[in-house]
């Protein structure tokens, strides 16, 4: 049995605590709706051409802001427990190491990616993620969101994903299992079920990378370079299509 004076049961508690932040401030929306008038409030602020403009807007700067929060928040709770990344055993690798694997990483994603969406189509499923068109749809209003999609969001799921469900669970499990789950789970949080597999590959690839490695900056690495190169893509997505419109015959 495990005392509640223990290091163990410490970083536990540390960890459940930034699984409870990051779950509030992902459904911190539900705020302006619950509290009286304080979504119309916060459009008084905000001037845009229409309403859809100014609702979206909204959502952008609460995204960010609430995962910006998030970001502060869990790891002020991390420095109050130095064990919390006393996870595996063994030497972890070094830092230029570390970022090495994950723009490796970045690729492996990539091709995982591209698998997925091949085994997708073959079952009849649309290409294209709900959830990446929704974000896009709010980015190109709203800017900001770019923060909350390639910094806060990358480092804070990768945080409560690989650390906190992947390395809590690969305890008493090993790899496979472990990875599988957290994959899942990761999968899930994205709503966009149709394209499960596509999560839970990803999901999948970032708990090697840091199983491999031993540091979560390798996976936090691969997850923003990936979030970013799709939000250029999608940002710059005209110009790309002019360019091949332009192109010669």
């Amino acid at each position: 049995m495990t005392s509640i004076s223990s290091p163990k049961f410490r970083t536990q508690k540390t960890a459940f605590y930034v699984l409870l932040t990051y779950i509030f401030f992902q459904l911190s929306a539900f705020l302006l709706i619950l509290i009286p008038g304080l979504k119309d409030f916060l459009l008084g602020f905000i001037d845009a051409p229409n309403a859809n403009d100014q609702l979206t807007i909204l959502s952008g700067w609460w995204s960010t802001i609430s995962f910006g929060l998030a970001f502060i928040i869990s790891f002020a709770l991390i420095q109050t427990n130095k064990q919390f990344w006393d996870i595996f055993k063994g030497e972890k690798a070094s830092i230029s190491a570390s970022i090495g694997w994950g723009i490796i990483g970045f690729f492996l994603v990539f091709l995982g990616q591209t698998i997925g969406a091949y085994i997708e189509m073959a079952l009849g499923i649309d290409y294209g993620s709900e959830n990446t068109e929704a974000i896009m749809n709010i980015t190109k209003v709203a800017p900001i969101m770019i923060l909350a999609t390639v910094v806060f969001g990358p480092v804070l799921e990768e945080l409560v994903f690989r650390r906190v469900i992947f390395g809590s669970i690969i305890k008493n499990y090993n790899f496979w299992i472990s990875s599988v789950i957290s994959a899942i789970f990761f999968a899930a949080i994205h709503m966009d079920f149709s394209h499960i597999l596509l999560y839970t590959i990803c999901g999948m690839i970032f708990a090697f990378l840091y199983y491999k490695t031993k540091r979560l900056l390798t996976s936090i690495v691969a997850h923003m370079l990936l979030n970013g190169f799709v939000t250029f893509l999608q940002m710059n997505a005209d110009k790309f299509q002019q360019i091949v419109d332009n192109a010669p015959k």
